[in-house]
């Protein structure tokens, strides 16, 4: 059986007389390509697989340790918050599954450019297999030049975009033939488009949000349950956060610290509106060792700082060292029903009854 391919060009470019390449494969071999418009490959009556253009091919990897199928996805919807930089509900993420390296590859593509994508395959009347990035045409471990770019194939799941082109690595390329015959991967960004049709659009962005709220209640539970897994994700994502927002004195909450960096530069405001704001968080981060991984969220109002805990995070009712540390800094916590409020130390302070 013969199957289609179809090189795309920049999405914000397409329309139904777009000039394509493409190639018609049968049993792996090429049988045929070249260029033709939507609308001419579309009289074939044929499913198309889709391949990005390199421009809109967005990828990264990520490690993660091995989790259940509802928590990789938990993990690459939160790891998107920091990678993407932007309204994340905005993007379609997908992902491979886990290789036996731990890498997990990610990738990511504006949903309104796969909304026109849509509309323009069915103006010429083109039903769409499936949506890759560029480099998933490529056998595995070869790599080839396009509009200068070098796409290389790693592994089924992998491959890469670098936007140096030959300067980027120096590598053998295949030649134009050869550049189709690769296995598509287990997985493409052709998930979302095809649900569009039938209004699963409201469904798609319930489960993004299903997600990150998964992530940011369960993961914490599922680390303290597997500290050692646990632990090595929530230090990746801290790393990405600091690497985002490096002006952030220190990171208990990654998925909350981001959003508020974003929405602060979204917004035009400061990200930090003075030196008393970074220094509770500070003091916070290095002294209150039992909120580690137990933080839910954080509130700064009016020079004070709420840390709510998880609900079955320790919560140590007897004064300490770090209250000490806390007193010496000028600074005095106060606990409360979920958590602790950390404040200046005279602002801490009750007045004696009778006192004006």
């Amino acid at each position: 059986m013969k199957r289609l391919r179809i090189g795309l060009p920049p999405l914000d470019e397409l329309s139904p007389d777009s000039q394509v390449t493409f190639a018609w494969l049968e049993r792996g071999v090429v049988t045929d390509e070249g260029r033709a418009s939507l609308l001419q490959l579309g009289k074939h009556r044929q499913a198309a697989d889709c391949f990005l253009h390199p421009r809109d091919s967005l990828l990264t990897s990520l490690e993660l340790p091995p989790l259940p199928a509802a928590k990789t996805a938990a993990a690459v919807a939160c790891a998107a918050q920091a990678l993407i930089l932007g309204a994340v509900e905005q993007m379609q993420v997908a992902h491979g599954p886990r290789e036996s390296d731990g890498r997990v590859q990610v990738g990511w593509v504006p949903k309104a450019a796969l909304e026109r994508l849509g509309q323009v395959l069915a103006q010429a009347q083109l039903k769409l297999r499936g949506l890759y990035p560029a480099p998933h045409a490529l056998p595995v471990g070869a790599a080839a030049l396009h509009d200068g770019y070098l796409l290389t194939r790693d592994s089924l799941q992998q491959g890469a975009v670098h936007p140096l082109g030959l300067q980027a690595l120096d590598v053998p390329l295949v030649d134009a033939a050869q550049r189709w015959r690769g296995p598509v991967p287990a997985w493409g960004l052709q998930v979302r488009l095809g649900q569009a049709s039938s209004g699963g659009w409201g469904r798609a962005l319930g489960c993004v949000a299903l997600a990150a709220t998964i992530w940011a209640v369960g993961l914490n539970l599922y680390a303290a349950r597997q500290v050692d897994e646990g632990q090595r994700l929530k230090t990746l994502m801290s790393q990405q956060v600091r690497q985002a927002f490096p002006e952030l004195p220190v990171v208990l909450n990654p998925l909350q610290q981001a959003r508020q960096q974003l929405a602060a530069r979204q917004s035009g405001a400061a990200a930090d509106p003075g030196q008393r704001f970074s220094s509770l968080l500070q003091l916070a981060g290095s002294n209150l060792a039992f909120m580690v991984g137990s933080v839910d969220s954080l509130d700064y109002a009016q020079g004070r700082l709420h840390v709510a805990l998880l609900a079955d995070s320790r919560n140590p009712a007897a004064v300490g060292d770090w209250q000490a540390v806390l007193a010496q800094a000028g600074f005095a916590a106060e606990r409360d029903e979920r958590g602790w409020s950390i404040g200046p130390a005279q602002a801490a302070e009750k007045p004696e009854a009778g006192d004006e």
